[in-house]
């Protein structure tokens, strides 16, 4: 058959601009020959819709739509979208999870997902009865297997340690079908793509049967999908992949195996940077916002993410505001005006002096007899913040804040501060990621966008004289090691110490780890990149007991 895999770009909730991007693929699609088109899972409503399901009226307006859907594409090829649906049964959660086919103006059929995940992001136990097992559909004398994101993520034989009990396809009795189909919207994480890759060849293989799946693409606020739909042949071979970070449509014959196979870098720092553009893009875009600021310091991480938002949403709308103080130098001034230069994007310079001098006046009797510390620096980072959500305000410009997923995680930032803002732009990126991506930036784009200076510069958070990061924390690269082992891989610190880690540093950054977790429950919310983000995925307790 021939297939178009709708690779989308949906909003969360947008149900006629939903339907109606699907409406418009779907012709396109049918006047290049598609006897069949695939749209991703949930693509009605959106990925994720999470407790938007449980608002009175929703899931219903949803299948309102669905139904309008149909008959607007009366005269086209029969179509698969997903669709939340009243569980019937009179038992279980309230819904399912579905894909319907819209075929001669109607709903046809409707095919339910059997494995709901509830780790990192996901949480769809909460909304979604299970079925169990895949629906076979039967079209122009093809028996294809309908399957829903997850439930092709559970092969026995692929996995070491399977996730589920079950494995929906393996509950097909054999032979008994041709084809298999996924609608997917399976999010963004750095290196991934390879391992989905294999995944799906190794199923196509082992059932002997083409597959072909399309994933959604955009971002829907912490989560960035990636699009890359593709279609595998029965013996396992890739022949054909969609875009990447960006909407396709992709035509595919899975009776030739043949079909558009679009070029892709798999590099850590091309996927940061692509998954990072699109998840501000969409972000202020799906938001309401068209200008974004930003405190820009001559640091890498401001660095950064005055880069993004420039390629984000054009170099136009975005701001940087400068606000030095007396501890600010010199040649991080240079860096913020240079990199403003590079980017094409306006400054504002607003010195922060005067204020601190009012807030040392205001304070000396309520501090009179105590030593200037961490508490004066804090001052600075808040009159930063307040600076830049008064300009936020007036401005109708979204704040991104700066931080990096580093000093997020040990707390080496200011509450109220910097870490004021709309978009924590760069919060899942640790701080080597920022380097790595400055530098693949600039040798990608055969000029120095990023001031060199700001890549080989210490870093420093210049709140006090000769200030520099490794002052407070380990070395950066020791940092973002532990990190890695303690939050993505769940290491204990004895596992830590067999790879070579000094005990005491690791101690040390546990206890930076376990002591920030009440400034990152106030922090914007940030873009996933990494397997283990501190957003909707991070769920650790505030009032606990942690050894």
């Amino acid at each position: 058959m021939k297939f178009a895999l709708l690779q989308l770009n949906l909003t969360v909730g947008d149900l006629e601009g939903n339907t109606e991007k699907i409406a418009t693929a779907v012709r396109a699609a049918a006047s290049k020959g598609a006897q069949m088109c695939i749209a991703p899972e949930l693509s009605v409503m959106g990925y994720p819709p999470r407790d938007l399901l449980l608002q009175g009226g929703f899931v219903e307006r949803a299948n309102e739509a669905l139904t309008r859907l149909a008959a607007t594409l009366a005269d086209a090829c029969p179509v698969l979208v997903g669709i939340a649906t009243p569980n019937t049964s009179g038992a279980g959660k309230p819904y399912r999870n579905s894909a319907a086919l819209l075929s001669g103006g109607k709903v046809a059929d409707v095919f339910h997902k059997s494995l709901l995940p509830s780790y990192d992001v996901f949480d769809e136990d909460r909304y979604f009865e299970p079925a169990g097992g895949p629906g076979i559909l039967h079209m122009d004398g093809v028996r294809i297997a309908v399957t829903i994101c997850e439930d092709v993520w559970n092969d026995s034989t692929f996995w070491d340690t399977p996730r589920y009990s079950s494995d929906p396809l393996s509950t097909l009795p054999e032979g008994s079908v041709d084809l298999i189909v996924n609608l997917s919207a399976s999010p963004f994480v750095i290196g991934k793509q390879r391992i989905r890759q294999d995944m799906l060849a190794w199923t196509a293989k082992r059932y002997g049967v083409p597959l072909v799946y399309a994933n959604q693409v955009g971002g829907n606020d912490d989560l960035v999908f990636a699009g890359r739909s593709m279609a595998f042949a029965p013996d396992g071979r890739l022949f054909a992949r969609g875009k990447a970070f960006d909407e396709d449509v992709l035509m595919v014959d899975t009776q030739t195996c043949t079909g558009r196979m679009e070029d892709d870098d798999f590099t850590p720092e091309s996927e940061a940077w692509r998954a990072l553009v699109l998840g501000v893009r969409d972000y202020v875009r799906k938001c309401g916002f068209s200008r974004v600021l930003l405190g820009l310091s001559g640091g890498i991480d401001s660095t950064l993410v005055a880069a993004v938002a420039a390629e984000a949403i054009g170099p136009e709308n975005v701001l940087g505001v400068l606000m030095p103080s007396p501890w600010s130098s010199d040649g991080s001034i240079a860096d913020a005006e240079a990199l403003a230069k590079n980017l094409g994007i306006a400054t504002r310079t607003i010195p922060i002096a005067p204020l601190m001098q009012g807030f040392d006046d205001a304070l000396a009797s309520a501090f009179d007899g105590f030593e200037r510390d961490v508490t004066e620096e804090n001052i600075q980072a808040r009159i930063r913040g307040n600076l830049l959500m008064a300009m936020s305000n007036k401005f109708r410009s979204l704040l991104l804040t700066t931080g990096n997923k580093s000093e997020l995680a040990v707390g080496y930032c200011t509450i109220y501060g910097d870490m004021s803002g709309g978009l924590a732009v760069i919060s899942d990126v640790p701080k080597t990621l920022v380097f790595a991506v400055c530098r693949w930036l600039n040798m990608t784009q055969g000029r120095e966008i990023i001031p060199n200076s700001v890549i080989t510069k210490p870093p420093s958070a210049e709140l006090r004289p000769d200030q520099k990061d490794e002052d407070s924390l380990p070395p950066y690269e020791v940092l973002d090691a532990i990190l890695e082992r303690l939050v993505v891989q769940r290491q204990s610190p004895e596992d830590i110490v067999q790879a070579g880690f000094e005990r005491g540093t690791i101690e040390r950054v546990r206890h930076l780890l376990r002591i920030a977790e009440f400034k990152r429950r106030q922090a914007a919310p940030g873009i996933k990149v990494t397997d283990r983000a501190f957003g909707t995925g991070w769920r650790m307790p505030l009032a606990a007991v942690i050894k």
